[in-house]
């Protein structure tokens, strides 16, 4: 009987991992196709011959590497600021005595669950006004403005360190500004990899805000691998092209991920988010 749910439980947990990963294996099955098979019917399932040279067109097809710099720029830019403002307000938040925090703290929770998409057209005009359409001000603007999530993120992890440490701080003529930086913020290096993980993919893999506020030649990879893999003649998506720049695309990401892999999950379980 054991046995028998133990089966049910990894065909189940077998099929999951299948439906989740075949997109992309699809992906990376099309970037080795030539075009002919892209059109193929019935469908192609394998390459009959892989065309390795697509990752190589995809790279030159247009400025590959300068677009994936700007992503890199902006990306790390962004995660880095709000790592730090995220950590300092859920330290104040987590260790710090106000009137009136649990109602600020519930204000900043419930907007959670407000779409980003509301708030888009409001800060484009905004940014306009001043003067930062085509510049990388909004994401160090975004960044210094912290994140709910990741505020509570880091609120949940301080909140739980004990009170000794600050206590004997306190007593050896640390401010809550030199306790941040030399005790709390370096103890904290599980929710830091979550945080500066979430953060970096949040920006390399948004299209939207890229879109609407830079122009062609500052714009982010995101941007450029959807939109300039176009056949000059007519117009149409070369597909292949696509498939393998996106391949190399998503690579920093999944790089990023396994060095960090071992801070995420502990982030994740010490800050009672399971």
């Amino acid at each position: 009987m054991i046995l028998a749910r133990r089966t049910g439980l990894y065909l189940v947990l077998i099929a999951l991992v299948a439906l989740f990963v075949s997109p992309f294996g699809w992906l990376v099955v099309t970037a080795f196709k030539d075009n002919s098979e892209m059109a193929a019917y019935p469908v192609h399932w394998l390459p009959e011959k892989w065309q390795f040279g697509n990752f190589s067109k995809a790279l030159t097809f247009f400025n590959y590497l300068g677009y994936a710099r700007n992503s890199l720029i902006i990306a790390t830019i962004y995660s880095v600021l709000i790592t730090l403002s995220s950590a300092w307000a859920g330290f104040g938040f987590a260790r710090m005595a106000a009137r009136g925090k649990r109602l600020v703290f519930g204000v900043l929770l419930s907007t959670m669950m407000m779409p980003a998409m509301i708030t888009l057209i409001p800060t484009y005009i905004i940014f306009a006004r001043l003067g930062m359409i085509d510049t990388y001000w909004p994401w160090v603007l975004w960044g210094l403005a912290g994140a709910p999530y990741l505020i509570f993120l880091f609120r949940q992890f301080f909140a739980h360190m004990p009170r000794e440490l600050e206590e004997a701080a306190i007593v050896d003529g640390c401010g809550y500004g030199r306790i941040f930086w030399r005790i709390f913020l370096p103890q904290s290096w599980p929710v830091l990899a979550t945080s500066m993980l979430l953060s970096f993919t949040w920006v390399w893999g948004d299209y939207i805000a890229p879109s609407l506020l830079l122009s062609t030649d500052h714009t982010t990879l995101a941007v450029a691998v959807a939109t300039q893999y176009v056949n000059e003649s007519n117009q149409a998506p070369i597909n292949n092209l696509m498939a393998a720049g996106s391949v190399l695309y998503i690579l920093p990401v999944l790089l990023l991920f396994f060095v960090l892999q071992r801070g995420f999950v502990t982030g994740v379980s010490t800050s009672g988010l399971k």
